[in-house]
């Protein structure tokens, strides 16, 4: 229940975000007509028409959004030929063409039966299907949820009132707008006796709507110009009504959390019962796996990874725990890793599964978007190692990078326990590259710095972070691990958002490697260019930019920007963004 009140109030904020502007003009047209005749049944048509369509694109893949191309390229024709038919009346006498003229005669049909008092409901509907095939309202954190529970739950009537919800708070919002404009659209006709040029001016708005979805101005810039963020409340609207559905601790970077053990006489470590191991339910989907319960991993031994796709510790384990899934598969070891995103963006199914496979992860994962299986661990980290005994008892935790060897020994004692013989004592060798190569810990003076506002420390612009709101950052000299901003920036709880087209941050850095989450806006790509020392990076450009410092932002992920190939040293990380849209999350360092 508590998704559908979110769904439909997300749905209600639609009319604060730009996404909403294009279909506008389409509503209003109908302004002059009764409200329950004409102005409902189009909303319902639009409501009906975006569920319908948005279920089967989630849940039937390519094919359903091809169907939905094609519908939209129909749609455009429709309407289009309704704005001509607003601006022109004359020209529904001389297109004579059934498909051609269809959208003026809906018009001119809807005109006469408002004229000779008669009902304008079936027209009105028809309009609003095809004003619901070309809506495509700004994905924020709620819509993210439902589609993705459209994803999971397939073409059933809970996917669609899912959407339907959402798609009936825009047309709640639009209706109060409609109502409202419809008495100021009779005002204006009343006082200027200007009905004839009302009705051109629409249509002209009509066409000019037509052209920016068209020119996908609907879903790219109309998003970038935005000055009202709904993302931030409805953020605020899923803290409210699931409180903890964010872990309340960082990423630990080392070994404490290990249990102390003791030695046997036979020199084996006497591995303590932590506990039963909590029931893995609650995941939104499985990757390369059907959903797998503790009851059918009886007689199994199993690792619990918990992770996050853009956590730099997370990336430095799992050559080990791939490796640790291969050698041992064939002995009972069961891997599944929990993939728990501590970013909105990492809530996205289709991202988490690009990054499984970038990181070639064959084994089992949980999608825990709504932390059912970290709050059933009681986890508070990225990443964490549970190892699970043939009995269903959890003998084993690692917190935080390392100690790699004792997990990998704990795991040959839990086999060996549960009866497997022959296993190859050798420990695994691993040798990672880019982003996943085992960091300089020792070396590491610099810790993991948040850029949105609810995490933000040693933040120097003048003037400090403003939240929420557009705002001009000037950089200073940056201390230690200090940093600032350059440019027009809004930074949010878990963001900062670049404006315009030029901007950036300075970061003064003691490690050998720097990352720094960011994505795009829309998908749209970002230019950017690194200096170190105010000088290009040469030799110690990261794997994501040349030795020029020129990268592209082109997803949402880690980005390694920095590794110090000679003495690692203290230096100044300067990034310049070309174009608007970035967002940026976090730095880390290894």
């Amino acid at each position: 229940m508590t998704l559908f009140v979110l769904s439909y109030l997300a749905g209600v904020l639609t009319i604060l975000s730009p996404c909403i502007l294009p279909v506008l003009p389409f509503v209003f047209a109908r302004a002059d007509r009764p409200f329950l005749q004409s102005g409902l049944p189009l909303l319902i048509g639009m409501a009906v028409t975006f569920a319908i369509v948005a279920s089967l694109a989630a849940v039937a893949g390519g094919w359903a959004v091809a169907v939905n191309q094609y519908g939209r390229g129909i749609a455009l024709v429709l309407l289009a030929l309704f704005g001509l038919a607003l601006l022109f009346p004359a020209l529904s006498e001389w297109l004579t063409r059934p498909l051609v003229a269809l959208g003026a005669r809906l018009s001119d049909a809807a005109d006469k039966r408002a004229e000779e008092g008669g009902s304008t409901v079936l027209t009105s509907g028809l309009l609003g299907v095809a004003t619901g095939l070309l809506w495509a309202p700004c994905a924020g954190p709620v819509l993210g949820l439902v589609l993705t529970g459209a994803a999971l739950h397939g073409a059933n009537m809970q996917t669609t009132l899912l959407l339907l919800a959402f798609a009936a708070g825009a047309a709640t919002s639009l209706a109060l707008a409609l109502l409202v404009g419809g008495r100021v659209f009779q005002a204006m006709k009343r006082s200027l006796g200007a009905g004839e040029w009302v009705r051109r001016g629409l249509g002209v708005l009509v066409l000019a709507s037509v052209a920016a979805i068209a020119l996908g101005l609907d879903t790219g810039l109309l998003t970038r110009l935005s000055t009202a963020s709904t993302a931030a409340l409805e953020q605020q609207l899923i803290d409210r009504l699931h409180p903890e559905s964010k872990p309340q601790s960082t990423v630990m970077t080392g070994g404490p959390g290990m249990m102390m053990q003791a030695k046997t006489e036979g020199g084996e470590t006497a591995l303590p019962v932590e506990g039963a191991m909590p029931p893995l339910t609650g995941a939104v989907e499985w990757l390369n796996s059907p959903p797998l319960t503790r009851e059918e991993l009886k007689g199994k031994v199993v690792l619990i990874d918990f992770w996050t796709y853009s956590c730099i510790n997370c990336l430095r384990t799992i050559p080990y725990v791939r490796a640790w899934a291969e050698k041992y598969k064939d002995q009972g070891l069961v891997v599944i890793g929990v993939h728990t995103p501590e970013f909105a963006f990492e809530k996205v199914i289709g991202n988490v599964k690009d990054a499984a496979a970038d990181l070639k992860i064959g084994y089992p994962v949980a999608i825990d978007n709504d932390y059912a299986i970290w709050r059933a661990f009681n986890n508070r980290y990225w990443p964490a190692h549970y190892l699970v005994d043939a009995e269903g008892r959890i003998r084993h935790h690692h917190f935080g990078e390392g100690s790699y060897d004792v997990s990998e020994r704990v795991i040959q004692q839990l086999l060996a326990e549960a009866g497997k013989k022959d296993m190859r004592a050798e420990l695994v060798a691993v040798e990672a590259a880019g982003a996943e190569m085992r960091g300089a810990i020792a070396e590491m003076k610099s810790p993991e710095t948040y850029v949105g506002y609810e995490r933000a420390e040693n933040f120097i612009s003048p003037g400090g972070l403003v939240e929420d709101a557009a705002h001009v950052y000037a950089a200073e000299t940056p201390r230690l691990n200090e940093w600032a901003l350059v440019g027009d920036w809004t930074v949010g709880k878990e963001h900062a958002l670049l404006n315009e087209s030029v901007g950036g941050i300075v970061y003064r850095f003691h490690a050998r490697d720097l990352h720094l989450v960011l994505a795009p806006t829309d998908g749209a790509p970002v230019r950017f260019r690194v200096t170190i020392d105010g000088a290009p990076p040469a030799a110690d450009h990261g794997v994501d930019i040349d030795e020029t410092g020129a990268g592209v932002v082109t997803n949402e992920r880690l980005y390694q920007l920095v590794r110090q190939k000679g003495d690692i040293a203290e230096r100044v990380f300067e990034i310049e963004f070309l174009d608007p849209g970035v967002q940026a999350y976090a730095f880390t360092f290894g």
